[in-house]
């Protein structure tokens, strides 16, 4: 897109958000004119002063091809309003971010996601209800949203990728940050099996005003919203708050009354949050209960003894093709054409850089027919 760069230039302009980039466009009719207008035809397109002054300051001294190689640099990409590959779900809510950074890949899949969410204090019930249910979700189909913190979306990120599933990390910060630091290893997993996004430009810090606003970036790349443990004053609850201004549905698991870390989830279900005590009741309500009867359709057994021998070399722990080929000792070329017509019936899943993961529930042993 030739004029890239003027939108991630308005982007980095404080004080210019999605209503005001609309105003100009529309009273412009092209985002390069707009970027370029002198300052008194931005006054009349309707600019605010303090606007303005930031507009023109960051005009002057911004290097606008440098900023598109440094997204290039960073192994991301910037989707804009005008992008086709822009999410669906997200395109959809009120006031889409006009920018949204993306390091890894989002895939048509994605629109099947919901958003898993919770207290950074996560109690030993929280984690366990949250790895359960991320778990059934994950090999059902459906991506899992959530924002990288400490606690419950660590938890979430986590089991959806041990899962074998997809899971997108919505950051409060530019993609090439990391925050917190101990979860460097965690982005860098779901990079390889999801996509780490946000709508701040490179290079913005993990600063505590970010966070609330990027939670509307969560539910609305979801379909629904489930906070499975929060506290009264957790920021899942604003989670749960965009989610229904933007018309997405709000799960919550039920806990102790005792329990303060239950207070939350507990009172959203009082004003109306749908009660989870199973996947199933997430599935039922949206109506993706066809994309489990998918994915369990394609739990088929190994076709001969080739895919039999390649799946009892395979976990859930990614596997070069390299070493699979030596483990099984086969000519190369049949264990690669092997294992794509396995990821074809949904018996594995490769995760990026010719590694491969065994798609199935734990537990399920395949033999030979």
């Amino acid at each position: 897109m030739t004029d890239l760069r003027y939108w991630i230039g308005f982007n980095i302009v404080r004080g210019i958000g999605p209503v005001r980039l609309r105003a100009l466009l529309d009273y412009f009719g092209d985002i390069e004119r707009a970027w370029r207008a002198p300052s008194a035809e931005l006054h009349r397109a309707g600019l605010d002063r303090r606007s303005l002054e930031n507009l023109l300051a960051v005009r002057a001294e911004l290097d606008l091809d440098r900023e598109v190689e440094k997204i290039t640099a960073a192994g991301a990409q910037a989707l804009t309003w005008e992008d086709p590959a822009y999410p669906r779900l997200l395109r959809e809510i009120p006031a889409p971010p006009p920018v949204f950074y993306v390091k890894g890949a989002l895939t048509e899949e994605d629109a099947w996601a919901i958003a898993i969410v919770g207290t950074r204090r996560a109690s030993a019930y929280g984690r366990e209800v949250t790895r359960h249910l991320t778990h059934t979700l994950a090999r059902s189909g459906i991506t899992i949203v959530s924002g990288l913190a400490r606690g419950i979306d660590a938890e979430a990120h986590k089991t959806a990728l041990e899962a074998g599933g997809r899971t997108i990390a919505v950051l409060g910060c530019g993609v090439d940050r990391v925050y917190p630091p101990e979860h460097r290893k965690l982005a860098e997993e779901i990079v390889a099996s999801g996509a780490l996004v946000s709508d701040y430009p490179l290079g913005t810090e993990p600063e505590g005003r970010n966070f609330p606003p990027r939670n509307r970036i969560i539910s609305g790349l979801s379909l629904g919203v489930l906070i499975t443990e929060a506290g009264k004053g957790s920021g899942a609850l604003i989670t749960a708050d965009f989610a229904a201004e933007q018309g997405r549905d709000v799960f919550a698991v039920p806990g102790s009354v005792l329990m303060r870390g239950s207070a939350g989830t507990n009172a959203l279900i009082q004003e109306g949050a749908h009660v989870v005590l199973s996947a199933a009741d997430i599935l039922e309500e949206l109506n993706l209960t066809m994309v489990a009867e998918q994915v369990e359709a394609r739990q088929v057994l190994p076709a001969d003894e080739t895919e039999a021998a390649l799946l009892s070399h395979l976990s859930s722990e990614p596997v070069h093709v390299d070493e699979i080929q030596q483990q099984v000792n086969l000519p190369i070329s049949q264990v690669t054409s092997t294992l794509a017509l396995m990821e074809l019936k949904g018996l594995v899943r490769q995760v990026g850089g010719m590694k491969y993961i065994v798609a199935r529930e734990p537990g399920v042993e395949y033999v030979v027919d």
